[in-house]
């Protein structure tokens, strides 16, 4: 069966992008999707009124694959909304999320979902490594098997691109509307209804660091950090306290 062929039928995975302004690398994010051996899935690009070259691009995209779709939030929203709005308009049974200027490996998808399979597992996540703007490649940060609800505050080593989620254990979800770090606060809002999120013991994914970006902005993932703790997940400041403590020092840990 081809590609034309199988439009009409349900996709087993639902792809994610929340785009904003990402003409840049999103060419190369969305050729890394198209590439993936396992070829059952749609693939969801929420465009957040991009005001660069973006919405033209995964439009071109769109008309040559079927499985591309593109969709535009009537005003400007935040990754939230728009990954939200992906999550609304989903199909497959399991979730996978790639941010706009991340890259998979061409088996991420086969391998994950086996691993998913075959231990039974709704909820996994895989090593990336990092890669900077300019394509150099760093080496692979170190990570938890699994991860627990206490686990994840304490260790948020939980990247989006890695993650795939299936609808049918889990549940219908939704990320909290906040600007920073709605998918941090997303696993642990899983967690507190699931055991574990297990770690596909493998680098799948790279992890792109921008000079500027939310992710370089290390003083920003402190007060993100702290702001889902107190906010998000309403810890006693005792509680917030003892989790950063851990959180810190994990992330120093991931550098080394």
């Amino acid at each position: 069966m081809n590609k034309k062929e199988n439009m009409h039928i349900k996709p087993t995975v639902s792809v994610i992008t929340p785009v904003y302004n990402a003409e840049e690398f999103i060419k190369e994010t969305i050729e890394s999707v198209l590439n993936q051996t396992y070829e059952d899935y749609e693939y969801l690009l929420i465009d957040d009124c991009s005001t660069d070259n973006s919405a033209d691009i995964v439009q071109s995209y769109a008309e040559q694959d079927h499985r591309v779709k593109y969709i535009k939030l009537k005003e400007n929203s935040g990754a939230a909304v728009a990954r939200n709005t992906g999550l609304e308009n989903a199909k497959g049974r399991f979730i996978a999320f790639i941010d706009s200027d991340d890259v998979w490996y061409p088996k991420k998808l086969e391998k994950q979902l086996r691993f998913m399979k075959e231990n039974e597992e709704a909820f996994t996540y895989t090593k990336y490594e990092h890669i900077s703007e300019y394509g150099q490649v760093g080496a692979a940060p170190n990570f938890p098997e699994r991860l627990n609800y206490s686990g994840l505050l304490k260790n948020t080593a939980i990247a989006c691109s890695t993650v795939v989620i299936d609808r049918q254990v889990i549940g219908d979800f939704r990320m909290p509307l906040v600007r920073k770090g709605q998918d941090t606060a997303t696993w642990l809002k899983i967690l507190r209804n699931h055991d574990y999120a297990y770690l596909v013991d493998e680098v799948l994914n790279q992890y792109r660091g921008r000079e500027g970006s939310l992710s370089s902005d290390k003083v920003g993932a402190l007060k993100r950090t702290w702001n889902t703790y107190r906010n998000i997940e309403k810890l006693s400041l005792h509680k917030a306290l003892y989790y950063f403590g851990f959180y810190i020092w994990n992330a120093l840990k991931r550098r080394i």
